[in-house]
């Protein structure tokens, strides 16, 4: 038993050997961004490295391209995770948005306005929510789902958090959780009820929010032109 244990232990890679997430060269990149604004290094050397963490692929790799930055040295902050529930009284009782589907489909996808509350019913038919290109004006929203003899589907970006509060009866409700490494990010509650049908909600991946983004450049950006006296 020694000898397999051992043998395991040499099969399994170290740490710096392991292969990078997308959240762990995106945390990287962060670092090259806020070390750009801070002068710790030039324009040249900025797009060099973010070049380099694209290519990067194990986390040992990642981290030579921050080890002469203090924030290597520095572990950063554990956030907590998002909150089960909503806020109380962020969320209207009425919803922003019905989508029905009765003996048919229907679909909501690509660059819509998600609201605070939407309500998806699909009885003997299927709902398709996409919010994966959605524009967040609010940073909860809360998609309420039934689903009788019929499916609801639902897909978010991978860098917000999402969380299920739902059950089924004689059918599946299921929510796969996430937590966004962003505090701002928009959180996504999916609610409902699934008799003889399917309620469904996880991350479309390599989708992300893009006003997430955007934010953190252009902060970059004011942080640079500051600094260059602009």
């Amino acid at each position: 038993m020694d000898l397999q244990k051992q043998d395991l232990q040499k099969q399994e890679p170290a740490g710096s050997e392991l292969r990078a997430s997308d959240a762990e060269r995106d945390r990287i990149a962060d670092i090259l961004h806020d070390a750009l604004a801070e002068g710790r290094l030039t324009a040249d050397e900025h797009a060099e490295r973010v070049e380099g963490v694209l290519r990067a692929k194990t986390v040992g790799e990642l981290e030579v391209f921050i080890r002469d930055l203090p924030a290597a040295h520095h572990p950063a902050p554990a956030r907590a995770p998002a909150p089960q529930r909503p806020t109380a009284g962020a969320i209207p009782i009425d919803a922003d948005d019905n989508v029905v589907a009765v003996f048919s489909g229907a679909v909501r996808k690509g660059r819509w306005r998600a609201g605070r509350r939407i309500h998806a019913y699909a009885i003997f038919g299927s709902v398709e929510i996409d919010l994966s290109e959605a524009l967040f004006d609010h940073q909860q929203v809360v998609v309420k789902s039934f689903a009788i003899f019929g499916s609801v589907d639902i897909r978010v970006p991978e860098n917000v958090s999402l969380r299920g509060t739902g059950g089924g009866v004689l059918g599946s409700f299921e929510v796969a959780t996430l937590d966004s490494g962003d505090p701002q990010a928009p959180i996504v509650y999916v609610d409902g009820w699934a008799v003889l049908g399917s309620v469904e909600a996880r991350p479309k991946r390599g989708k992300v929010v893009a006003d997430i983004l955007d934010r953190v450049h252009r902060k970059v950006d004011r942080s640079l032109r500051k600094h260059l006296g602009h």
